[in-house]
């Protein structure tokens, strides 16, 4: 059989491929723990796998249990079918051995990028061959989804959402919406919405009113910014990561890198929120740039309380966990251009230091 078009999305389920055999044992551990310090070189003390198996979760808490982990990482189970053994993920809020099941990870629609983000007003610019409304689509059953959500939210079990487009941050609030309608008081859900690239305004109203936490991709603005400006107008293609709307309006927020989409390179990540400059030089939206602190904020204090910690991390604070960076400069007075360039010197996870760069500490 020829192909003779594009499978997007879940349609590469339908494809098999020829792949290495799957490690185990001794070199799947070693991976694992390679995997972290690869973060833990980038400042990074909690990391997220945001779409795993109950049965890779469980190789993981295996792994832990053998040997603590050096970094605390929190996974979601992956699941975007009809809201059957919901209540059977393992969820709980603390670690063992620095690995816990933190939630649930549901799936709504594809990339931006990808031009596959589920959108209310059709792409100026469409994927080869799309109609003039071409609007994508979505990839869970609407009503499975808020069947999920509402299954959730009442057993009390975290969950984030992938969004992209419009249209599918629309069904995620509305999930959530529905979900917590009758609840008095509303319960401290903080569902989150993943990535969340072309968010409007008044869902972040929305947003602020229910508790749903936005996870902005704002690595977006240098990587695909011109490509957004093109798939969607001006516009909407400047206020990608909508960080500045945020800000207006006190909702919670964290921004994030998706390894491997692109590097965990924390800094990096602070200098685009900050600077929003795309790889053309453009400035992608000056009115959604956050300040540094705003920035180390939403990678600090405001990742720990979208993860239900932030009384035991996200600050330097007596009682907490000691997960502390040692930078080479202070970004705060940095030249803004320069953040990315910081060096991480020093990685401390539980008071324990995990990292140190060799190179920058010699004389």
């Amino acid at each position: 059989m020829e192909p003779d078009g594009v499978l997007e999305e879940t349609a590469r389920g339908l494809l098999a491929f020829e792949r290495r055999p799957t490690p185990s044992g001794e070199e799947l551990d070693d991976l694992i723990r390679r995997s972290i310090d690869i973060y833990l070189s980038h400042g990074t003390t909690t990391i997220q796998d945001g779409g795993i198996t109950p049965e890779h979760a469980a190789v993981l808490q295996e792994a832990a249990d053998r040997k603590p982990f050096k970094a605390d990482v929190a996974a979601f189970i992956r699941k975007n079918g009809p809201p059957d053994a919901v209540p059977g993920v393992p969820y709980r809020r603390g670690y063992r051995g620095g690995f816990r099941v933190a939630g649930v990870k549901l799936m709504l629609d594809g990339s931006p990028q990808g031009r596959t983000a589920w959108v209310t007003v059709p792409y100026e610019e469409g994927p080869p061959g799309a109609p003039p409304d071409y609007v994508a689509y979505g990839t869970m059953d609407p009503g499975d989804y808020k069947a999920q959500a509402d299954q959730l939210i009442e057993v009390g079990i975290p969950f984030i959402v992938h969004a992209n487009g419009d249209a599918a941050m629309d069904l995620m609030i509305d999930g959530v919406d529905e979900a917590v309608a009758d609840l008095d008081p509303m319960p401290d859900h903080r569902s989150v919405i993943i990535h969340a690239q072309l968010m409007r305004a008044d869902q972040l109203d929305r947003a602020k009113e229910l508790n749903v936490v936005p996870s902005f991709f704002s690595a977006h603005a240098f990587f695909w910014g011109d490509w957004h400006r093109l798939s969607f107008g001006e516009e909407r293609g400047n206020n990608v990561s909508p960080v500045g709307w945020a800000l207006e309006r006190g909702v919670p927020f964290t921004v994030h890198n998706d390894a491997s989409v692109v590097p965990p390179h924390m800094m990096r990540l602070v200098s685009i929120t900050v600077n929003r400059k795309t790889r053309s030089g453009h400035i992608l939206g000056p009115h959604q740039r956050a300040t540094v602190m705003q920035a180390l904020h939403a990678v600090t204090l405001g990742s720990a309380y979208q993860y239900f910690e932030e009384d035991t991390k996200g600050s330097i604070t007596v009682g907490k966990q000691a997960d502390l960076v040692i930078l080479g400069e202070n970004p705060l007075t940095a030249d803004p251009e320069d953040l990315e360039f910081i060096p991480i010197l020093e990685t401390f996870s539980r008071g324990r230091s995990v990292f140190a760069n060799s190179a920058e500490s010699e004389p």
